[in-house]
């Protein structure tokens, strides 16, 4: 049976992507940083473990407590919408702490068991703001960006040794938790120059058709941890898939 490590499942695509695995008969070690069994149907096959991505001891005690996994999907991560020119640089190294290199961290935790194995599928959930430029998420793209070029050198030099590296790129989700999540750190990030701007774009989100569901994130980590061809990037969403192929 194949076992599948998740990080930031306590909810939006991390607790999708987990609950769909589950029903694919796998193993899950859904990871958060305070663990919440009750989000997930009782299962033998689930395992719900604390973890903190940017704290080492905390990784280190997470994946002893997962044993041997055959998959890492690398979701957990913050968002930020503001004005760049607003954003204290603290703010800043807060999103990349969790959303770059706490990515980074995991894929280097992880890697030895693969690659001592000749096997493993690492994937890394990113964004669609990296397959085209949006305003007002300038450091969350950066980050999300960052992760796109570390993924794709890894996958070059991991296939040496038989393991895989994926990502998915999800497309916007009014469904997550986003702004929630957020909401301390963006305030006052939109400045009153930016208003009229911000609330623009607010409105366009507002009359988007075609937009990114957690589910549909799930079937594209889903799809990305399974295949076995040479695929770099898996689109998630009717948007991000729109904007793949447009590129």
């Amino acid at each position: 049976m194949h076992t599948a490590l998740i990080t930031g499942c306590s909810s939006g695509y991390g607790l999708a992507t987990a609950r769909h695995f589950l029903a694919q008969g796998w193993s899950v070690v859904a990871t958060m940083r305070r663990p919440r069994k009750d989000l997930f149907p009782a299962s033998d096959r689930l395992r719900v473990v604390a973890l903190d991505v940017t704290d080492a001891d905390s990784i280190a005690h997470a994946l002893h407590a997962a044993g041997p996994v055959d998959v890492l999907v690398n979701n957990a991560g913050v968002g930020l919408f503001g004005a760049f020119e607003a954003t204290p640089m603290a703010t800043v190294r807060e999103i990349f702490d969790t959303n770059t290199f706490g990515t980074m961290a995991m894929c280097r935790a992880v890697i030895p068991q693969f690659r001592a194995r000749g096997a493993g599928t690492i994937v890394n959930v990113t964004s669609s703001a990296t397959l085209a430029p949006f305003p007002l998420v300038a450091a969350y793209t950066a980050s999300k960006s960052a992760i796109e070029g570390f993924t794709g050198s890894l996958a070059l030099e991991l296939a040496e040794f038989g393991v895989r590296a994926r990502l998915v790129e999800p497309g916007y989700c009014p469904d997550t938790r986003f702004a929630d999540n957020g909401a301390e750190r963006m305030r006052g990030l939109v400045t009153q120059p930016y208003g009229p701007f911000a609330e623009r774009i607010f409105d366009g989100y507002r009359q988007l058709d075609a937009v990114t569901h957690p589910d549909d994130v799930a079937r594209a980590v889903w799809q990305a941890a399974t295949d076995t061809s040479a695929r770099l990037r898996f689109a998630a969403g009717a948007d991000a898939v729109a904007l793949a192929r447009a590129q």
